[in-house]
């Protein structure tokens, strides 16, 4: 079977339309890890993605009587420009069925490829399904994404072209998996080759259906799949790539959103170019290996499989990559309510960068903060901060893996609260360096108590603070010369609309 798929690879028709993209080293990740990483740029096709490769193998093979009744595809996205791409170069008529899901960048560029596009179902397995019945109805040829030899041996030529660019055998090969097409083919080659190199392919922890089939030694199919990696949201895993996974590929690792939203921000640091989060996958699964394996000194190859990202997701990427990292620390600490208790808490807190801090005032006796922390190790900081402000007498929840809080929670710490007298809202730009919040909590002192504070690191110049103090009106003038003395920018919002309607 191997020596077959590698007969295919080395006779593939791919370089008529793909780019032979570079092996580049990942400096600051190899730095990071202690070890050789190297990432197979597959981002830089010219559909940002890897599967032009196995759709134009299979296209550019059909008989003129198959390219005269027109193909069709089922895709998430990336198979979808590859066939409308391929289709293009050589005359062939191409409906693509897509998920209504996708991202819009992914359909806008296959109509733009000369695609004609259909939405439907909410899932990758829906559309496949109507693309089978409209392929009978219409008579149209399927092209499928993976689950076909062709497909598979045009993938296959990444692993021979990092093979060709490697100074050295690399210890492992990372490869994301969806339907599998990429690593059988990628695992077919190097293993009929160089059967040492270990192939570990990686998927979301939504969507295990490479794992799940591997441990059970049978094709499996999931519930449900989750689709924040829409590239790799597959229920079930295809036959003939299972065949090739079960005799090749050594392991699977699954990886969470976060530690996908990190290895983007990795990836981004090394490369200057934002992957999608199927794209990732790799970079991910490597990093965990790693880590898990605490290996040194090795050369290893994650490939980047594509860059089709909605702009709008970036918000998310952003907000999640530190804590998949583990470079932020959420928690919530109970403080007393009254003048100066926020002061003492921020001197424990110290010199640390505060990436977050929302408070809501609720009753007399005690004040519940939610708090973000920036740290360099979350794991081993986290200890060292709890350890202090516990024996301070505060109260401590860790909500560093808590999704209600990630997603939620920290969105709608707020509310009305009537109970309260002579509040004033204020919203300020503070300068984005340490000691920043500290300064403004000491200038305050035990004058005004605060009873609203909302901040969150977003990366710009200025920290936007939204703050409620309690001024009794005798003291506004001398509270605004105070302000006027600290020299942040700020505006008084007491008469806004939108406070007096969800939060005065």
């Amino acid at each position: 079977m191997l020596e077959s798929y590698v007969k295919k690879i080395l006779k593939a028709r791919v370089y008529e339309i793909v780019d032979k993209v570079p092996l580049d080293s990942a400096v600051n990740l190899s730095l990071r890890t202690d070890n050789n990483i190297l990432l197979k740029r597959e981002d830089l096709q010219p559909v940002f993605s890897f599967k032009l490769r196995g759709a134009y193998n299979k296209m550019v093979q059909l008989t003129q009587a198959e390219k005269d009744q027109g193909v069709i595809a089922a895709s998430a996205g990336n198979h979808a420009q590859g066939v409308a791409l391929s289709a293009n170069k050589i005359g062939v008529e191409a409906v693509i069925v897509m998920p209504k899901t996708t991202p819009d960048i992914k359909v806008t560029a296959v109509k733009r490829l000369g695609g004609k596009v259909i939405l439907f179902g909410n899932s990758y397995d829906e559309a496949y399904q109507h693309a089978r019945k409209l392929e009978k109805e219409k008579r149209l040829t399927f092209i499928h994404p993976y689950d076909d030899p062709d497909v598979i041996a045009g993938q296959g030529t990444i692993a021979m072209e990092i093979m060709q660019q490697c100074d050295v055998e690399p210890e492992a090969i990372f490869v994301p998996v969806g339907g599998g097409g990429l690593i059988a083919g990628v695992a077919a080659y190097v293993k009929y080759l160089y059967p040492q190199i270990k192939i570990i392919g990686v998927e979301p922890d939504d969507a295990a259906s490479m794992h799940d089939a591997l441990i059970a030694k049978q094709r499996i199919i999931l519930d449900q799949v989750g689709i924040f990696a829409d590239g790799v949201a597959v229920k079930q895993v295809g036959e003939e790539t299972f065949k090739v996974a079960q005799k090749c590929v050594d392991d699977v690792i699954l990886v969470s959103a976060d530690e996908i939203c990190a290895a983007i921000k990795d990836i981004f640091d090394d490369t200057r170019t934002v992957t999608e989060p199927a794209g990732a996958l790799a970079v991910a699964g490597l990093k965990k290996y790693i880590k898990e394996h605490e290996i040194k000194n090795k050369t290893f190859v994650a490939i980047n499989s594509g860059a089709n990202i909605n702009f709008d997701r970036l918000r998310h990427v952003a907000e999640r990559a530190e804590l998949g990292e583990n470079r932020e620390l959420l928690f919530s600490a109970t403080i007393d309510e009254c003048p100066g208790s926020f002061l003492k808490f921020c001197k424990i807190v110290g010199t640390r960068g505060i990436t977050e801090f929302n408070y809501r005032y609720s009753h007399d006796a005690q004040a519940h903060i939610f708090v973000g922390v920036k740290t360099s190790n979350a794991e081993e900081e986290k200890e060292v901060l709890f350890d202090a402000l516990i024996n301070k007498g505060y109260p401590v929840i860790d909500l560093s893996d808590n999704e209600i809080a990630k997603l939620h929670l920290r969105h709608m710490v707020g509310g009305h609260a009537p109970q309260i007298h002579n509040e004033h809202l204020y919203r300020f730009e503070f300068p984005e360096r340490p000691g920043a919040l500290l300064r403004f909590l000491s200038g305050m002192g035990q004058n005004w108590n605060i009873s609203l504070f909302h901040y969150r690191n977003h990366g710009a110049a200025f920290g936007r603070v939204l703050a409620g103090i309690q001024v009794p009106d005798s003291d506004l003038s001398a509270f605004h010369q105070y302000l006027d003395d600290l020299g942040y920018n700020y505006w008084d919002e007491t008469q806004n609309s939108a406070y007096k309607e969800f939060l005065g």
